[in-house]
């Protein structure tokens, strides 16, 4: 998850905007959206579609399930699933790996 609060505020900065922004942008407070920057909170599929917007990216530009972005679990699952096509021998994509 820490890959993608860093991601977030690579981005952001590349485009000149300030937390202070996407907070009232987001409608949240900035220290809340500083928390989401310093991986303080799960990023959510709410919060990760919020941002994107308003930056004007795809969310797979800011957090990929690779990252452990807000797993719950996931993580495990997408690892199996990863094993169970390599061993059957099916093509994966380079940016799932």
């Amino acid at each position: 998850m820490k890959v993608c609060g860093q991601n977030i505020r690579k981005i952001r900065r590349s485009k000149d905007l300030t937390q202070e922004y996407m907070a009232f942008e987001m409608g949240i407070s900035q220290k809340a959206y500083s928390d989401i920057e310093n991986s303080k909170v799960k990023i959510n599929l709410e919060i990760l579609t919020k941002i994107s917007d308003i930056l004007d990216i795809k969310p797979s530009d800011i957090c990929s399930i690779s990252h452990k972005c807000g797993t719950d679990g996931f993580e495990d699952k997408y690892q199996s699933l990863l094993e169970y096509m390599k061993e059957n021998n099916i093509s994966i994509p380079k940016e799932f790996l």
